[in-house]
């Protein structure tokens, strides 16, 4: 039987894995591996950096009830200021459970992977996932997994528990991250959650958080137009437009697959309005014009 590249590779990689120490005994608490680095490592100096970004942040008006939001994934010095707009407007609201949904930086695996750890740890406390939601994921189709390493050493998540500590009471999280993020694999993650979601006690109190970063090392310029094109997607609520315009290379998104399965699951449950809060770029922080990676803040809610 002739394997194909991909099959080949996932093989090669899932061998690899195997070969590393301890790669069988991952702890049951995902300690964090961005503190002191990506964010502060100090409880005081974190809330208070949270704090600062989330006062400086000038929202409109918002009418209607948030389904949905999506925020950059780079270190707060580069990305703080923009995601503080997006938790902001959900600052203080009744939300059990987020679904957190970004792209897996670190290997390749099919499909898409939930942990199912017992919690996440940061300098701020602890963040429980929601291991019910997360094993009927998995029972609900086989593309949908575990994939234990692959989030052993991902950040696009973990950046954000601190944010959704500071701004939510008590909250369980659903940590998916997609190894392929091509529309199959998207729609079929959108399915099974909205499945899920059709009879669960707390659909009414869930978030879907999409994580993702949009263009990389272009040009102020460039990058800002490209961006304007994921941006406008966004604001249409049109995930097929998108994803054409990121396959043809119009625009980048490197949690593509994260944005386009919050579009499809928010305008299924209702959805009929999207928000960009706020975009900037790594230029607009550091001075350097000459290669940039694009952020954005948005919110998808039900007038």
């Amino acid at each position: 039987m002739r394997l194909k590249k991909r099959e080949i590779r996932s093989f090669i990689i899932a061998f690899l894995l195997c070969l590393l120490p301890n790669a069988h005994a991952i702890s049951d608490i995902r300690s964090s591996i961005l503190a002191g680095t990506w964010y502060p490592a100090k409880k005081k100096e974190l809330v208070n950096t949270i704090q600062r970004y989330l006062s400086n942040a000038k929202l409109p008006a918002i009418n209607g009830n948030i389904k949905a939001i999506i925020v950059p994934h780079a270190g707060y010095i580069y990305s703080g200021g923009v995601a503080a707009h997006s938790f902001k407007a959900i600052q203080g609201k009744d939300i059990k459970r987020v679904i957190m949904i970004g792209p897996s930086h670190r290997g390749f695996f099919s499909g898409a992977s939930v942990n199912l750890q017992e919690a996440y740890k940061t300098p701020i406390g602890m963040v429980y996932v929601d291991r019910d939601f997360a094993k009927g994921l998995i029972k609900a189709s086989d593309t949908i997994h575990y994939v234990p390493m692959a989030h052993a050493f991902e950040h696009c998540l973990e950046i954000e528990l601190p944010f959704l500590q500071v701004v939510l009471k008590e909250f369980k999280i659903v940590p998916i991250l997609l190894g392929e993020q091509d529309i199959h694999v998207c729609k079929e993650l959108a399915r099974c959650i909205l499945r899920l979601l059709r009879n669960d006690p707390y659909s009414k109190n869930t978030l879907i958080l999409a994580s993702s970063d949009l263009s990389h090392y272009h040009s102020y310029e460039e990058a800002v137009q490209m961006d304007q094109i994921v941006a406008d997607h966004v604001k249409n609520m049109d995930p097929y437009g998108l994803n054409h315009d990121l396959l043809n290379g119009r625009c980048e998104a490197c949690g593509k697959g994260a944005i386009i399965t919050t579009l499809i699951i928010s305008r299924a449950l209702g959805a009929n309005k999207a928000m960009v809060l706020k975009y900037a770029n790594s230029g607009d922080v550091t001075g350097d014009h000459s290669r940039v990676v694009g952020y954005m803040a948005a919110i998808l809610l039900k007038q």
